[in-house]
């Protein structure tokens, strides 16, 4: 679903933020689990290459596909993360804020 040219322009400019957030969600999750003393170290490195390996996957589907055929979903996959601010949301057509909100209650 193409969303309108307005839209598109707002989603290029939080992109950039969200993938921010996004990277420094992951980074502080990898400190976790480096401190973690309950494990060892190679336990903790096959925790945090797994971890790194899913995030990678998850940060690819939502940031990756940089169309504005794909710019709905990829706003969708950020909100369902957490990755988008209140104010962000409220800068978009209303179109698009009620898909965010559908999405958000499933």
């Amino acid at each position: 679903m193409r969303i309108a040219e307005s839209d598109w322009k707002k989603f290029k400019k939080v992109h950039e933020k969200a993938l921010d957030r996004f990277c420094r969600m992951v980074l502080s999750e990898c400190e976790s689990i480096c401190r973690d003393e309950t494990k060892t170290a190679h336990e903790r490195y096959g925790t945090l290459y797994g971890h790194l390996r899913d995030r990678n996957k998850e940060m690819a589907n939502a940031f990756d596909d940089y169309r504005r055929s794909t710019a709905l979903l990829c706003l969708i996959l950020m909100h369902k993360h957490g990755l988008l601010t209140e104010e962000e949301i409220q800068e978009f057509s209303d179109d698009v804020q009620d898909t965010l909100k559908q999405v958000k209650k499933e």
